[in-house]
């Protein structure tokens, strides 16, 4: 009955209620473990897409573009090329349902509800390879083999590359303008937003790299780039050092022949050298210029039509300024997808050194039980606790036994006044709170030190009636300063304070 199009109109905004209220019901289910977590995350997602692709449509409709919703409003209202006629289009409308009934006369009526219940038990297929454990960490190996086998990379373990991976300011400028290092850093984000998008669908990533661009942009105009700031300048000498092979590592003729003819014709020709000759002049035209720029080479090692070395090192400057600012932007989303992947990076590392000292057996045995831990905490929340006696939670959230309830004495009740009228529960715990903060503050309150004259000592009356006995013992002890503080006068004569102070007012010393 979804022929007319206000009744497309009608059902698509009922498709986007339903799905709201079913995002919130499902939100309102706390998963148990990341792996729900991960599930529930990419249901959601699911369903924000069809709500926005819905949404979409709706608007389409409501633009009108053909005219169809404005005919389809008049028809309803009996405007016809004749006149208007209501009971004319009232009797075809009727006429049109009772025919559809007539030739669907088994047709049942699809509880919606019913069928986007379904939506909330279903789990969405996201692939993961085995080393991700389902988004638990990050499956770099491949990106490792290309970065130790590379010019501007080290022979480093993996777990070190771990901590390498996401610092690129590392690496020497001359090394990130070759076509391998740009080939490695357009893998390693597009692995790491790949991985971003299964674990994180909620995100949403194209604004935050929109932010990212817009900062990008702002310092990079004005030169404040990391690692980047005379990137402009550099790029004027780019022709001397960027050619399609890396001079510093040959030193000979001889070396540069076993790279084969082809080779060192497209380095020739990307310098806009002559590239004839047999393979040892080659060599040796292309060892000319590691020692010697461009423009103070003679004119008969260029080919014909080349503009000379500095017309040329003009041309290819701002091409060559382009890729160095696409490498930097790689970068800098390289970091911001490292900072927001810092978590699963950690874990991870300790995953790596984790692995190191066990064996096969023991991996697979600890990724089986990673697998079954989420059945089992599961199983143990649908649980009801039955707890009669009212016994403390242990450390597994459940009831300690009995015999060691009554073993601690956990049924005595203590009470401390001087704590605020605080209940200890247990002898033990009783006999600890002396020495806790909150004893201390209480017995500080009151101006009594909190010696062991007052263990056992809760009430208020009986700690300041202690105190003032402990007061009166120490009176005859406590020190007198006005009969015990001596005074020498010029002539060497002691006197106590007392006496001092008289004679000094007689004016007699």
């Amino acid at each position: 009955m979804s022929s007319t199009l206000l009744e497309v109109t009608r059902g698509a905004h009922e498709e986007v209620e339903r799905l709201e209220r079913l995002i919130v019901k499902d939100f309102q289910n706390e998963p148990t473990s990341s792996k729900e977590r991960l599930a529930q995350s990419h249901r959601v997602r699911h369903m924000i897409d069809t709500i926005s692709s819905t949404a979409q449509r709706l608007i389409e409709i409501y633009e009108d573009n053909d005219n169809a919703r404005k005919d389809e409003i008049a028809a309803l209202g009996g405007q016809t090329a004749t006149g208007t006629n209501v009971f004319s289009a009232f009797y075809d409308r009727l006429k049109e349902i009772r025919e559809y009934h007539r030739r669907h006369p088994a047709a049942l009526v699809v509880d919606a509800n019913e069928e986007h219940e379904a939506l909330l038990k279903e789990e969405p297929q996201v692939e993961f390879s085995g080393e991700e454990a389902y988004g638990r960490y990050l499956d770099l190996h491949e990106l490792y083999n290309q970065y130790i086998n590379s010019k501007f990379g080290e022979p480093i373990e993996y777990s070190a590359y771990l901590d390498v991976f996401s610092q690129p300011h590392k690496i020497p400028r001359k090394l990130k303008s070759t076509r391998q290092y740009r080939e490695y850093i357009e893998n390693l984000v597009q692995y790491l937003v790949y991985f971003f998008h299964r674990t994180e669908p909620l995100q949403d990533l194209d604004r935050i790299f929109a932010k990212v661009e817009a900062e990008f942009e702002e310092q990079w105009a004005d030169g404040k780039v990391e690692e980047w700031e005379t990137a402009i300048l550099d790029s004027e000498h780019v022709q001397d050092q960027q050619t399609l092979i890396d001079l510093d590592y040959f030193s000979t003729v001889e070396e540069l022949v076993e790279l084969g003819p082809e080779k060192l014709k497209e380095a020739l020709a990307s310098m806009g050298l002559k590239v004839g000759g047999t393979i040892q002049q080659r060599a040796e035209r292309l060892l000319l210029t590691k020692d010697t720029p461009l423009e103070k080479l003679d004119k008969k090692h260029f080919a014909k039509g080349s503009r000379g070395s500095a017309q040329n090192g003009a041309a290819v400057a701002p091409q060559q300024v382009g890729m160095l600012k696409e490498i930097a932007f790689l970068e800098a989303k390289l970091k911001k997808l490292s900072d927001l992947l810092s978590e699963a990076i950690e874990r991870t590392k300790d995953n790596i050194v984790k692995k190191q000292a066990l064996t096969y057996e023991e991996i697979a045995a600890e990724r089986e039980d990673e697998e079954t831990q989420a059945d089992t905490e599961s199983d143990d929340d649908e649980q009801q606790i039955y707890n009669p006696l009212k016994l403390p939670m242990g450390w597994d959230g459940k009831p300690i036994p009995y015999w060691l309830y009554k073993l601690h004495g956990l049924g005595q009740e203590f009470k401390c006044e001087i704590c605020g009228n605080q209940s200890y529960w247990g002898r033990r715990a009783f006999e600890r709170h002396f020495k806790e903060w909150r004893h201390q503050h209480g017995m500080r309150c009151l101006g009594i030190p909190n010696t062991k004259n007052f263990n056992e000592i809760t009430s208020i009356e009986e700690a300041q009636e202690l105190w003032k006995r402990i007061q009166a013992r120490q009176g005859v002890n406590k020190w007198r300063p006005d009969l015990e503080e001596e005074y020498e006068d010029r002539e060497g004569n002691i006197y106590n304070k007392k006496t001092y102070t008289d004679l000094q007012r007689q004016g007699l010393i």
